[in-house]
């Protein structure tokens, strides 16, 4: 029997772009019990979806890292989410969370001869760091060896980020709408959603939800989730949508690919929401243009791009 679609008569599109509110987790919560779906682990076929860092700092224009575009981004995954709810498994939704002194904050480094700290947005090259205009403050060893490692692995300069996502505040909080969808999900499809908590190891910077872009050998957990990761990808389709597009969930995408390319396979099972996710803007680096040469890439391997408004086969 085809199951009735029931989206919530709470769900409004433009609670998007309201800004800051308190989620009605209780209204949406009741609201998915009487949606009248199955349980999720009856679905013959297993469909996840990724949500990377939808959260208020990156979504909310007022955000300390406010990803031009989010907010629509945000409006049109809701209305997919809604949608195809009656057949999606599984919610993994990820939340980016820092700490007052890390690598990529200005706090870690300073300017000896001016004493000044590096303004957000700054990148800071193995040459920086060599010739001194850059120094690092804090584990002054580690940060010169993690520099090199990150051009050398990860093929990017560290960037000076704005304070962001900060545990306990507002803007490290998931867009209430966002929230609201998981709870209505999870109460409509008897499926619990799991949060993964990334990006508090101090030493290093953590873009993927699957591990941080150069081990700490002091931070096990920095480490590539292969649990996770492999959990993920046992389901029959997996969605990514989230912020950003050049940074968290473009390595989010890049760890999946790069721990399965020998499994072409699986990468066909890989979702790129396009339209459901927007680029860290920069005034002179082009962020969005590197992420789709690498999405372009990622294409030819498999990953299949799609957008919000195209079926779920």
């Amino acid at each position: 029997m085809a199951q009735q679609l029931r989206t919530p008569a709470l769900f409004d599109v433009q609670d998007a772009f309201k800004g800051a509110y308190a989620p009605r987790i209780q209204a949406f919560t009741e609201a998915g019990q009487q949606a009248g779906f199955t349980a999720a682990e009856n679905d013959s076929e297993k469909i996840a979806v990724i949500l990377v860092d939808y959260q208020h700092d990156f979504v909310d224009p007022t955000g300390t890292l406010y990803v031009p575009g989010s907010q629509q981004d945000v409006a049109r995954f809701l209305t997919w989410f809604y949608a195809n709810a009656h057949r999606i498994t599984s919610v993994y939704a990820s939340l980016d969370t820092h700490l007052p002194f890390q690598i990529f904050y200005s706090s870690w480094w300073e300017n000896p001869r001016t004493g000044e700290h590096p303004q957000p947005f700054t990148p800071i090259t193995l040459d920086d760091v060599t010739s001194e205009r850059w120094v690092p403050l804090l584990e002054p060893n580690w940060s010169v060896k993690y520099v090199h490692q990150l051009e050398k692995q990860a093929k990017k300069e560290l960037m000076i980020w704005p304070y962001h996502t900060m545990e306990g505040t507002l803007g490290h909080m998931l867009v209430a709408p966002i929230s609201e969808a998981i709870a209505w999900h999870s109460a409509a499809r008897h499926s619990q959603p799991t949060y993964v908590v990334k990006g508090q190891t101090m030493r290093t910077e953590y873009y993927g939800i699957f591990g941080a872009e150069v081990l700490d050998p002091e931070d096990p957990g920095s480490g590539l989730n292969v649990t996770l990761l492999e959990a993920v990808m046992k389901h029959d389709k997996v969605y990514v949508a989230g912020e950003a597009k050049s940074h968290c969930v473009l390595e989010t995408e890049r760890q999946v690919v790069s721990y399965f390319g020998h499994q072409p396979e699986l990468l066909k099972k890989l979702y790129f929401l396009k339209d459901c996710t927007s680029s860290v803007q920069h005034p002179t680096i082009d962020f969005d243009a590197l992420a789709e040469s690498e999405l372009a890439r990622m294409e030819q391997q498999g990953v299949q791009v799609v957008l919000s408004t195209d079926p779920v086969a």
